[in-house]
């Protein structure tokens, strides 16, 4: 597979052997202008851009900004929450790995489910009783609101830019393959209509694109399953046994392989998107846009079905490429069949669109791959601005005395300045590669973020010098070991060996975090940090009640 995949952004894809990922990002053949797509994307936008016209007009106080006023539904936010994982990764990459690998393309998928446990049934309610705007409230909550939200604040933030880079870069290459269009003029594109879609219809805007997004990717590909599975008289066996017989590694396809041989690399990959999951701020921002902690727990259980759908459309769409585009020499450069697919490795997904419903179907899903990147850059964008606005501005400088106005004023110019330093980085960083901004975003998430969250939540001893250094314990060690690991020392950096021999640091750098939180913890015998063990009571009262909770806003 090439690198394409890396750089589109899918957590389960994103975290996966960069051994396995073939050469750096590089040049992108740019394609015929796709005029079906080109058109089928202007509709969507235009109906986006209603939508965020809509929203601004009920987008009235911070909450309203922030979490659409607590308004939206657990069905709602499980269709929005879905959006955010369904990406453009999900649909090109992980299809892809299945029409390359068969059965070890499937066993990416497993990473998710494993994680959302943890979220929906020790995370989901607690999140929505404790939490405002941002998981920094969470953290804070009986611990120092400057160090805290401080920390919290940075861990949000290199998340989110380091995501927003790889989503931006994964974008403008992925228009070039499937619309025709410039490099530079894709990212522009998109930085444009998520800075609107932001600034002006916040959390509001933001969640019905991604529902509109999840539905239109749930839709295409059930259309797509349908089709594939009727050349076939609708037997999974039959196209199964085809694909055994046409794939060049036969009943191998079958059985796992080599993508998770070596077995600490499995684990610490395991680790990464379990908890990297738990500790990804535009996911849990979703946590305080419903109006209560039973809304969030249904949530988390719709979600959990639409990915879970989904996951298992794609890679039956995998399998269905197989037989269909890997044996049909016009979808391979000079007609050799078992050679490289035309337009690279992830256009499998595609080629069968056209294979099955021609370029009315091919126009349709590029078109959604394309407003897929718009949606989730749109709740990056939302989840970084916040921290600077919420946290950082109006409780650490502010000291909790901005108003409202000032505040999502704030915020607003936070979107604006985030989302032109994106377009100008992934500018930048066009033909770099950046296989090591994916440990690093998702080391950061598992080994920074969640340690602090988990334990300000479930543990009473947790004290701020604990949670402050436990939380940069971990952060230093992710990004000192991706830096020294295979993405970096070898690839970026043109060292022979790396010094770290693993691409993912979760296994290492998470476990770091918690033994020096609570370790410090632990030591610490300040009288704040006896007081702050005594608000632990109140917490759990309201975590497991949601007595004194945010509500909904009226409207």
């Amino acid at each position: 597979m090439n690198r394409l995949a890396w750089a589109l952004g899918l957590p389960a894809l994103l975290l996966a052997n960069a051994a396995l990922a073939g050469p750096a990002v590089g040049e992108v053949e740019k394609q015929a202008m796709n005029v079906p797509a080109i058109a089928m994307f202007l509709a969507i936008v235009a109906v986006t851009l209603g939508i965020t016209y809509w929203a601004a007009t009920r987008t009235r106080s911070a909450a309203d900004f922030y979490t659409a006023g607590g308004g939206i539904t657990g069905f709602q936010n499980g269709l929005a929450i879905a959006g955010d994982y369904m990406s453009a990764a999900t649909l090109l990459g992980l299809s892809s790995m299945v029409f390359a690998k068969g059965f070890d393309g499937f066993v990416y998928t497993i990473g998710f489910f494993v994680g959302w446990p943890i979220i929906l049934f020790l995370m989901a309610e607690r999140l929505r009783n404790l939490g405002k705007f941002t998981f920094a409230d969470i953290a804070s909550y009986r611990l120092d609101q400057t160090k805290i939200r401080s920390f919290a604040a940075l861990g949000s933030l290199t998340v989110c830019c380091f995501y927003l880079i790889i989503q931006m870069v994964g974008a403008g290459q992925l228009i070039q393959l499937l619309f025709g269009l410039d490099y530079t003029l894709a990212v522009v594109i998109v930085g444009a209509l998520m800075m609107i879609y932001v600034t002006f219809g916040g959390m509001l805007a933001t969640t019905w694109v991604q529902i509109i997004k999840a539905c239109l990717l749930l839709g295409g590909g059930t259309v797509l399953l349908l089709l594939a599975f009727a050349q076939f008289g609708f037997s999974f066996e039959t196209m199964a046994a085809r694909a055994v017989d046409l794939h060049k590694d036969g009943a191998r396809i079958m059985g796992p392989g080599t993508l998770l041989a070596d077995p600490v690399s499995a684990v610490s990959l395991s680790l990464g998107l379990m908890f990297g999951t738990a500790g990804l701020p535009h996911i849990l921002m979703r946590f305080f846009t419903v109006a209560d902690a039973k809304a969030a727990r249904k949530s988390v259980f719709y979600a959990t079905g639409f990915i879970g759908y989904f996951f298992m459309v794609v890679c039956v769409l995998g399998l269905a490429a197989i037989t269909i585009v890997g044996a049909d020499p016009q979808y391979f450069e000079g007609g050799k069949v078992g050679g490289k697919l035309v337009g690279g490795g992830n256009m499998a997904v595609m080629h069968l669109a056209k294979a099955l419903g021609g370029d009315p179907m091919l126009g349709f899903l590029s078109a959604v791959a394309f407003a897929t990147i718009l949606a989730v850059v749109a709740g990056l964008v939302l989840a970084g601005a916040s921290a600077i606005s919420h946290d950082l501005f109006a409780n650490v400088i502010m000291k909790g005395r901005a108003s409202e106005r000032a505040e999502v004023r704030a915020s607003k110019i936070a979107s604006l300045v985030l989302g032109t330093v994106a377009v100008l980085l992934s500018i930048l960083f066009e033909k770099q590669n950046l296989v090591f901004l994916v440990g690093l975003t998702f080391g950061v998430a598992a080994s920074a973020n969640f340690p602090v969250l988990f334990l300000s939540m479930f543990w009473k001893g947790l004290t701020t010098r604990g949670a402050l250094l436990g939380g940069l314990a971990g952060l230093a060690s992710a990004v000192t070991l991706v830096i020294l690991g295979p993405a970096v020392w070898k690839a970026v950096l043109g060292n022979p060996q790396a010094l770290f021999p693993y691409d993912q640091p979760a296994l290492f750098s998470m476990p770091t975090a918690f033994l020096v939180a609570f370790v410090v913890s632990k030591l610490d015998n300040s009288v704040r940090a006896t007081h702050e063990a005594a608000a632990f009571d109140d917490q759990f009262v309201r975590a497991q009640t949601g007595l004194g909770a945010e509500g909904a806003a009226a409207h």
